[in-house]
């Protein structure tokens, strides 16, 4: 009873130690693991949490290079036009938002946040026939090789991840299912409010590819380019499966890019993944018969 009673006194009082400690690291039979613990600082401005190391005499016997990566850091929030998620959608499309302002446009409200306006009416009825002939296909004539459509491609590519702002408008291409999305960082005229006016509002989810991605640059130092490009790639199905499908490109650029350009690149592009996916039914179909 008597050793009982001097384990228990014994206990409290450590436990009495180490709550008046408790901002302290408390020595113990292992120096080494006190000796590279950590630290949580007080959260004194209510913002981020902020991590640091040890003190310096704490740290004395680590190599050189601990303090100075175990400097406190903190978080950054998010604000409109720096999403996280949809940077990275950026990214997979091959640009990347240096200047942190790029706004992801869905519907009329994402305009006003962008500080643009809205548009004058909805939907927006765009004649580009006369544009169509404008906007040739990378390896189907003479007029645009695949060389020179992924250099232009590229170099815009390149400026738009430059720009100051990046304004993203993302809809359904008229009267099909295939998702488009614009990333231009001309807001000359009512540009982005038109085009948010003519795509279809899509149902509301996490950013994603899209089937059509047009890359359209302004500028005053802009030289005159469209043209867009149909390539075949392999997406991952829900069940595990990969299936062949086709994506659009579509390049244009300018001192002021047109409408109508734009436009006609969207229609072509939509044209030309409706005949690919056609064929692709076709072809499983006459398999299936012929097994």
């Amino acid at each position: 009873f008597l050793h009982h009673s001097i384990t228990t006194m014994n206990l409290l009082r450590a436990a009495t130690l180490c709550r008046g400690q408790s901002s302290k690291l408390v020595a113990s039979s292992r120096p080494a693991l006190a000796a590279t613990a950590t630290t949580l600082l007080p959260n004194t401005n209510n913002s981020s949490r902020l991590f640091s190391a040890a003190p310096a005499a704490a740290t004395s016997n680590l190599p050189p290079s601990i303090p100075r990566v175990g400097a406190a850091t903190a978080f950054p929030d998010e604000y409109p036009g720096q999403n996280y998620i949809f940077n990275w959608c950026l990214n997979a499309d091959g640009v990347t938002p240096l200047k942190k302002c790029a706004f992801r446009i869905t519907k009329p409200l994402d305009l006003k946040v962008a500080g643009l306006a809205l548009p004058k009416s909805t939907p927006l009825k765009v004649n580009a026939k006369g544009d169509r002939s404008k906007v040739p296909e990378a390896g189907m004539t003479d007029a645009l090789s695949f060389d020179t459509f992924d250099e232009v491609m590229q170099q815009t590519k390149d400026s738009l991840s430059l720009s100051d702002a990046l304004y993203c408008p993302e809809g359904h291409a008229p009267s099909t299912k295939f998702g488009v999305r614009v990333i231009t960082n001309s807001k000359e005229g009512a540009l982005v409010s038109d085009l948010v006016a003519y795509l279809e509002r899509m149902p509301k989810r996490d950013p994603t590819s899209q089937s059509v991605t047009c890359y359209v640059l302004g500028g005053p130092n802009c030289e005159e380019f469209a043209g867009y490009a149909i390539e075949e790639v392999e997406e991952q199905k829900d069940d595990g499966s990969r299936e062949a499908v086709s994506v659009a490109t579509v390049v244009i650029t300018g001192k002021k890019p047109s409408l109508k350009r734009i436009v006609a690149g969207i229609e072509l592009s939509a044209e030309g993944l409706e005949a690919d996916a056609l064929e692709r039914a076709e072809k499983k179909a006459e398999e299936e018969k012929g097994e």
